[in-house]
Order: structure tokens, then C-alpha cells, then sequence
């Protein structure tokens, strides 16, 4: 009798949201060995089997395969050789290992020569040496004692006294906080989310320092302190107003809270106290753990913000500090490891680029250096090595430089101060690990210029620096500051879809920032309907702003403005943006590509294709690019291109932090330090109407109470299938005005636009005319 075909192998094909089958043969590789993803199948419970050939009948002789893995990700123990290889994966038995299904189609790669060699000891051993004694995050026993002898040599390593001083001390007297209220009728109010936040951080604060100065000093009263500070906590309900299912970022920090108290205090707690803290621990954890596996769905639907940053936020040091204790913890532990060595960032890819914005790449950065330092000290895996870590500093020190404040993208919670602290730590942590002066040199550029916003809520509700400074002097070497090259100018985050320009940004005196973006992310997450927008900086002041204030997610000015293309530097279409809203569907599906950006020498070149996002919308539209030419390092061309199947309207809009003077076809802004002039000057389709309003239409006034306002300009082109417009803009120094002369010749079948500057430098743009010869006349 015939042995029957095994199972038919579930192998349906990715979405937008979905991870994605990899490597394939359009695969970047650059890491070896490369990182396997596929859909997994529908059953949680599934293992799976995968094989690796250079041969695509996967001969035994050239075949290797890897069994019993858990997850539909997966990073091998060892690197490639170079050249073409193919892989399929098949669910296996459990207890055999063998294949339990058909094989997978077999899909192609190359390897390249040279590449950074990160592969991920397997489960069986990536834990063999971890020392099973506490503490574990941080500092394990040798390095603790290695510690004190430092301390006992120099009472000011690492800065301790420092820390000592103004981050473990105030705790001692302070009053031990209640179990947080929550909210009235348990209805969200954005006043008690910011205050709970704090207090919930302030908890984390308490017991971690009082715990870490307490074993350092060896201070018996300030141990006994900690240790009230955590019975309290851990007394509190895991179900309750802290619980991840009612707020998550309060449960995160108590999580967090729980992890270190645990870890440091372990020797000081009694057995009945022990248990009691790790059934609290136990119970957080395992809330939030089932939250980003089973529901949240990570490792299929990976565009989940708070999900993935819970990975390291939360998994992490939980996992590390229960590991023994409780069964679940060492799969926590495996899985977000492999999550970071494998899936990590779903944001960008190895140039380091992060969709949802600079601000967030800030947030969700802090959080992950924390757990991959915990990992390194801990495991002696380094998630550093990996090419994204490598070069994800470039990614704010380019799109959000030192003395910029709203000319870059995504939600941001500075409320127009100057960029956050803590980007310049984490750029300086990327200093430490690859020896980048110009990370060093942002971090000590923000701390000179931005002191004395510690205690704001966008820093003091996620991190007390001195901490982050002891941890930093104690396990990574001083950096050089070096300026950046001002011939660098240009970085092209290919992956999300943003470019970036940076003149000299070593000198606010002669500094331009220019960030353009049109992102295959659309507006999913944190970021907005803006794809052909942009964003501009000069001589130290904001020009062309991202105009509104991240009060709050889901606020009305959020939602109805921020998020919105009309509050952006770009066009609207017969009045209508691109989709922001809150499916992701179709957010991910308004979408921009950014097709080139080339630094020519005499100017830098940026095209963005925004047809898809417009199309959300306005699916009449079959057209919409935007060219920028930045010449000489001193004015900026912006060619538009719309074509749509039935006329439509314009809408040319740009933000500023006040209002403009309007001429014709002529606007000019003047701010404290810069302004900028700007003219359209041709248009296919006739003239335009200018005009401004300020003010956020739409937005409770409530939200935005003494909160400054901004202007948008609006000019209005008529009614056409076909619109070509050109457009100059001049940012300009108050203390040395500028003018840029330009005329045009549109005789032939192009309109040829021509520029001269003050150094009788000329350039030339040629916009390619349309025509519809025999065409009734737009209405």
C-alpha cells in the first residue's frame, strides 16, 4: 500500500502588514548568515524545519537543517559561504524533528563576500554561561565587587557620587506612593495618563536606584528602604490600574520596576516576600508576554509600536531577572532575543532609517539599547554588531540636527523644544560602540545647548539621566567629538522611504536642514499622511515647519491636524490629503516611494513618488511626484507634478511659525534669526490664488491652550488634468539677506527655468511640458 503524502503545507501570500517571506532573490543581504522569515502557520503550537542549499534539489551532501524551531523567524549559529543558496521550510514533529508537511518553495539568495558575521548561538547553549546568581541586569556578582573596589580607589568613577547624590538619596525620604487612582469613571484624561506616567517612572526610579545604592554602599537602611518601596508595589493589583490591559506604558514601568527590585533586592528578602514579588513580576509579565505573542502577533503583524518596544522594555529584563524561577522565563528570554537578532526593526532596515520618525526612534532606541546592554553583560551577545545598530545613529543626527525644533516628521512630545535629551545619550551610546565622533559630538552639542529639561515630561516620564550615565562610563570607553564632514550632505534612508540634507551643521550660522520623505510606510503608527512633504531649517531657526503639537494620541489636534496632510509642506488634491486614519490597511497602503537622491556636486537631487497616497483619497489621480533641486548649497527648486484622469484643483500648502507677507506669486516669512522668500514661478495650469490662515482648524481650542500657533500658507492653482508647477524658495540669513534671479523660456516643448546668484553661479531646470492637443478646455 502506497505510504499517503504528508500534509499540504499552509503557505498563503504576505500582506502589507504582514512579515514577509525572506531572504528572496531581491534581497539585500548584508549580514551573514542571513535572517529567515516566513508566515507561520495556524497552529501556535507548530515547530518548523528549515534547510539551507547551495544546490535547489537540497542534496544531503550540500544541505544543512535546522529543526524544532519554535517561531516563524530564525537566525542560524553559523555564517554562509558566498554565493547562491536556496531555503524552504516545512512544519516538523516535535519528537522526530522530521518534516510533518511538504516542503516549501524553495526560494533563492546571495550571499555576498565580506559581509559583518552575526550569527545567534542556538538555544541550547546562547544561556550555558549566564551566571544563575543574582544580580543579573546590569552588573552580575564579579562585576558588582569589581565595582566597589573601583568606588573604594576613586570615590568619583563613573560618575557615582554624582548618581549617588541626586538619583538614590531623594528616594530615602520620600513617601512611598500609592497604587495609582486611574482615570475618572475609568475614561482616559490626558492630565492624569502624563501624571500617572511619572509616577509610575518615579517607582522604577525609587526602587532601582535605593536597591543599586544600597548593594553598593552595602547601607543596611537604605536596602530596608528599597525593599519597602518594592512589598508596596508588589502589593499592588496586576489587574488593576497598572495593569498593561488599562495602560500600558503605566504597566511597563511598574514591570520594569518589579524586574530590578526583584534582581538587587533578592538576598534581602525574605521566602514569603520573594514569592510574593515574583508572583506580582510573574503575573506583569506574563500579561504583557501574552499580549505581544498571542494577541499583538509580533512576529506576524510586526508594525505594533508599543508591542515591539514591550519586547525590550519588558521581556528583557524580566525574563533575565526570573530565569530559573519560573518556567515560562527562559522562552520570554529566547523569544526576544530572536526577535531582535531576527525581525528587529520592522521600522527600517540596515541603514539604520526608523519610519515612525526621530522622536520615536529616541523612544523605541533607548529602550532597546537598555535591553541589548543587559543582554551583553549578561549573555555576552552583542545585538551591536548587527549592520542596522551599526549605522541608526546617522538616522537623527541627520533628520533632526542640534538647533532644529519642528523641521522633521512623525509625532514628537518636545512640544517645540529643541530635540530631546535623550537622543543626544542614545547617540552617545552608538559612539561607544563604533567609535563614531560625530554621535559624541551631537550628544555634547544637545547638552550644551538644551540644559535644564531633565525633569520635562518627554524626558524625567522615560529616563533620569544620571543613571544612564553611570550605566554608559561603566561599560563603554570615552569618544572623541568630531564635527560632522560638512562634505557628507546627504543621507538617503532608502528602506523608509527619507532624505535628508545637512549644510554644515557644525555652524548654526550657516546651517540648512532639508528633510523630504515619501515612505512605502504610509502613515501606519506614528507616522502622518506627509509622503512628498518636507521640512526645512536655517541659520538656526525653523522655517518650513510640521506645524501642531503632539498633545496627546487620539487627541483632536492629533487626529484631525497633525496627523493630517494639511498640515504638512505638501499639496492637497480638490482639497483632500492622503488617509490617516486609524485602519492600518489603508494607512500602510498610502504610500510614497522615494525613487532618487543624488548629490550631483553643483546641487542634490530628491524625487518622490506620492501617487498611491494621494490615490487613497482620490483615486482619480494618476500622477503625483515632487522634484527638489538644492543648489549650491543655498536655494531649493521644487518642480510638482499632478496628473489626474478629470481636472482638478491644487492646493500648494506651507507651514510657518508665523504669518508670511503675500505678493501675487510671491511669499515671504521673517522669523528672529532667518526667514525665507519663495515664488512660484510657472504653472501649467494658470496663476495662483495666495492666501494664509492662522490657526488649527478642527482642534479644541482646550488642548492647545497657551501653546503657540502657526500659519499655513495656501496657493491655489485652477482646475486641470495636468499640473506642472515650479516653485523657488530661498532661506536666507536676517543678518545676510539673499536673492536668487530667474527667468524662464517655455518656447519649445519644455519650459526651461534658468537661476543666478549673487556669485553669477547659474543653473538650469527643465520641466517637460504636457500637452492634449484638440482637448476641451478645463472648466
Amino acid at each position: 500500500m502506497p505510504k499517503p503524502p504528508p500534509p499540504v503545507l499552509d503557505e498563503p501570500a504576505p500582506g502589507r502588514l504582514t512579515i514577509q517571506y525572506a531572504p528572496v532573490e531581491t534581497t539585500e543581504i548584508v549580514e551573514n548568515p542571513p535572517r529567515f522569515t516566513w508566515l507561520p502557520v495556524v497552529e501556535d503550537e507548530a515547530e518548523y524545519v528549515l534547510r539551507i542549499s547551495t544546490n535547489p534539489e537540497f542534496p544531503a551532501a550540500s544541505t544543512r537543517s535546522f529543526t524544532r524551531i519554535p517561531l516563524n523567524f530564525f537566525t542560524p549559529d553559523t555564517v554562509l559561504e558566498a554565493g547562491t543558496h536556496y531555503w524552504s521550510y516545512a512544519t516538523c514533529d516535535p519528537a522526530t524533528g522530521l518534516p510533518s508537511t511538504n516542503w516549501s518553495q524553495p526560494r533563492r539568495f546571495l550571499v555576498p563576500a565580506g559581509l559583518p558575521e552575526t550569527p545567534l548561538a542556538g538555544r541550547d547553549t546562547r544561556l550555558a554561561a549566564a551566571d544563575r546568581s543574582h544580580p543579573r541586569l546590569w552588573m552580575t556578582p564579579d562585576r558588582l565587587a569589581a565595582f566597589r573596589s573601583a568606588l573604594a580607589a576613586d570615590p568619583a568613577h563613573c560618575n557615582w557620587a554624582h548618581f549617588y547624590q541626586n538619583s538614590v538619596l531623594p528616594w530615602m525620604d520620600r513617601e512611598i506612593m500609592a497604587e495609582p487612582a486611574g482615570y475618572p469613571d475609568h475614561k482616559r484624561v490626558a492630565a492624569i495618563w502624563r501624571r500617572t506616567y511619572i509616577d509610575c517612572q518615579e517607582l522604577l526610579y525609587a526602587i532601582r536606584h535605593l536597591a543599586i545604592g544600597g548593594q553598593v554602599t552595602g547601607d543596611a537602611a537604605m536596602l530596608a528602604r528599597a525593599r519597602e518601596w518594592l512589598l508596596s508595589a508588589a502589593a499592588w493589583n496586576p489587574a488593576g490600574t497598572t495593569s498593561r490591559a488599562y495602560t500600558d506604558e503605566w504597566a511597563f514601568r511598574v514591570n520594569l520596576a518589579l524586574a530590578w527590585g526583584y534582581d538587587w533586592l533578592y538576598d534581602q528578602l525574605s521566602g514569603d516576600e520573594r514569592d510574593m514579588v515574583r508572583a506580582a513580576l510573574l503575573a506583569r509579565t506574563r500579561e504583557t508576554a501574552d499580549h505581544i505573542i498571542r494577541n499583538a502577533k509580533i512576529h506576524l503583524f510586526p508594525f505594533d509600536s508599543h508591542a515591539v518596544r514591550a519586547v525590550s522594555a519588558v521581556l528583557v529584563p524580566a525574563a533575565i531577572a526570573l530565569l530559573d524561577d519560573a518556567p515560562e522565563a527562559e522562552d520570554w528570554l529566547h523569544y526576544a532575543i530572536e526577535f531582535l537578532y531576527t525581525a528587529y526593526s520592522p521600522w527600517g532596515d540596515h541603514q539604520g532609517g526608523w519610519a515612525e520618525g526621530p522622536h520615536y526612534w529616541m523612544t523605541g532606541m533607548a529602550y532597546l539599547i537598555d535591553a541589548a546592554n543587559l543582554l551583553k553583560s549578561y549573555t555576552g551577545l552583542d545585538l551591536y554588531q548587527r549592520p542596522f545598530f551599526q549605522q541608526t545613529g546617522d538616522f537623527p543626527l541627520y533628520t533632526k540636527s542640534p538647533d532644529t525644533r519642528r523641521a522633521t516628521f512623525g509625532d514628537d512630545s518636545t512640544m517645540g523644544d529643541l530635540p530631546a535629551v535623550k537622543i543626544g545619550y542614545n547617540l552617545r551610546q552608538y559612539a561607544g560602540v563604533t567609535g563614531n565622533g560625530a554621535y559624541q559630538w551631537y550628544f555634547d552639542t544637545i547638552n550644551r545647548t538644551n540644559p535644564g529639561t531633565e525633569k520635562a515630561f518627554y524626558n524625567w516620564g522615560w529616563w533620569d539621566f544620571n543613571f544612564d550615565d553611570l550605566v554608559y562610563r561603566t561599560d563603554f570607553p570615552p569618544v572623541e567629538p568630531t564635527p560632522p564632514d560638512p562634505a557628507d550632505r546627504l543621507r538617503w534612508f532608502k528602506g523608509i522611504g527619507w532624505a535628508a540634507i545637512q549644510h554644515r551643521m557644525d555652524d548654526p550660522d550657516q546651517h540648512i536642514q532639508f528633510v523630504m520623505k515619501s515612505s512605502p510606510f504610509g502613515s501606519v503608527s506614528h507616522s502622518h499622511g506627509d509622503q512628498n512633504a518636507f521640512c526645512l531649517a536655517g541659520f538656526g531657526e525653523d522655517l518650513a515647519i510640521q506645524s501642531g503639537h503632539y498633545v496627546a494620541f487620539n487627541s483632536t489636534m492629533h487626529q484631525n491636524w497633525r496627523r493630517q496632510t494639511l498640515s504638512k509642506n505638501a499639496i492637497l488634491i480638490n482639497g483632500k490629503g492622503q488617509y490617516a486614519g486609524k485602519d492600518k490597511a489603508r494607512a500602510i497602503q498610502a504610500s510614497g516611494r522615494l525613487e532618487i537622491a543624488e548629490d550631483r556636486g553643483d546641487h542634490i537631487f530628491i524625487r518622490g513618488d506620492a501617487t498611491a497616497a494621494y490615490r487613497s483619497l482620490s483615486p482619480e489621480v494618476t500622477r503625483a511626484l515632487r522634484e527638489v533641486y538644492f543648489v549650491n548649497n543655498d536655494y531649493f527648486v521644487i518642480i510638482d507634478s499632478i496628473d489626474a484622469e478629470q481636472p482638478v484643483t491644487i492646493d500648494w500648502l506651507l507651514h510657518a511659525n508665523a504669518p508670511m507677507t503675500l505678493g501675487d506669486a510671491t511669499f515671504r516669512y521673517r522669523g528672529q534669526r532667518a526667514g525665507f522668500y519663495g515664488q512660484f514661478l510657472w504653472s501649467e495650469a494658470g496663476a495662483p490664488t495666495i492666501s494664509q490662515r492662522t490657526g488649527f482648524p478642527g482642534v479644541d481650542p482646550v488642548e492647545i491652550e497657551g501653546l503657540p500657533v502657526s500659519t499655513c500658507l495656501k496657493a491655489t492653482f485652477p482646475k486641470s488634468s495636468r499640473h506642472r508647477i515650479a516653485t523657488l524658495l530661498v532661506p536666507y540669513a536676517l543678518a545676510a539677506p539673499k536673492r536668487i534671479f530667474s527667468f524662464l523660456d517655455d518656447q519649445g516643448y519644455d519650459c526651461d527655468l534658468y537661476f543666478t546668484d549673487a556669485d553669477d553661479r547659474s543653473f538650469r531646470v527643465v520641466v517637460p511640458k504636457t500637452f492634449d492637443v484638440g482637448a476641451a478646455p478645463a472648466l
